[in-house]
């Protein structure tokens, strides 16, 4: 096995904000909320980058990304006045629909004809225990769990794709870094990563606006997943 494949989860290969607006929308439904679940699901998610920049810029110590998605989901639920509406074991189990994520429909082809090309493992900014339980859920089926929690830094920090690749033991020349946004794939061939981009126009819904189309000459450019592989598979 000569190389290896590289992944972003949340967006690229699962679709979190079906999943999380589900469970949201039946938490809300259980307790009278008139409020649009997916409405809630993307103000979560807006918090999500801020709190990791502190990390990134090292105003914070590292902490998983579990422990900060709870922290937005506090603020999320103040933000809409709904503070006083779950109790602390239903914002456990809100906490946990990022756990909770369906795949993608091409994802469970493609990753399986990737994994006969190499060795295939995540690169998220999810925890290893939070990928792990993703992976069960939405049946991902990795040879090893890399990403921010071994660089104890959150993407797209150099540190985060390094550490990956040398956990794997590969050169990253030889590591390929998948994902549906531009700014991911900028990140990991700076850092000397192959790169392959597939768009996900769904991601956020009809609000998306970016990552619609690569900005870059990406070493792959493909519809999704089985695409990608299909076109390793013909030209390497």
């Amino acid at each position: 096995m000569d190389r290896a494949f590289i992944f972003d989860v949340f967006g690229t290969l699962v679709d979190w904000r079906e999943g999380v607006a589900t469970i949201v929308g039946s938490a809300f439904e259980e307790h009278g909320v008139i409020l649009d679940a997916y409405t809630f699901a993307d103000a979560w998610r807006a918090r999500y980058d801020p709190a990791m920049a502190r990390i990134r810029t090292q105003g914070r110590a590292y902490v998983a990304l579990d422990i900060l998605h709870r922290e937005n989901l506090d603020a999320t639920l103040a933000e809409f006045g709904l503070e006083n509406t779950f109790g602390q074991d239903e914002r456990v189990a809100l906490n946990q629909s990022w756990e909770k994520l369906l795949a993608w429909t091409d994802v469970h082809e493609g990753l399986d004809r990737l994994r006969l090309l190499g060795c295939v493992a995540p690169c998220s900014n999810a925890s290893i225990a939070l990928s792990l339980r993703l992976a069960r859920f939405a049946q991902l089926n990795w040879d090893s769990i890399v990403g921010a929690e071994i660089a104890q830094t959150y993407k797209p920090a150099r540190e985060v794709y390094i550490s990956s690749c040398k956990t794997l033991g590969f050169e990253p020349k030889n590591v390929v870094m998948v994902a549906a946004h531009n700014d991911d794939l900028i990140a990991a061939r700076s850092a000397g990563l192959q790169t392959a981009f597939i768009a996900r126009p769904r991601e956020y819904g009809e609000a998306q606006t970016v990552d619609f189309t690569p900005t870059s000459n990406w070493t792959y450019v493909a519809k999704d997943l089985v695409h990608l592989a299909e076109q390793i598979e013909i030209f390497g």
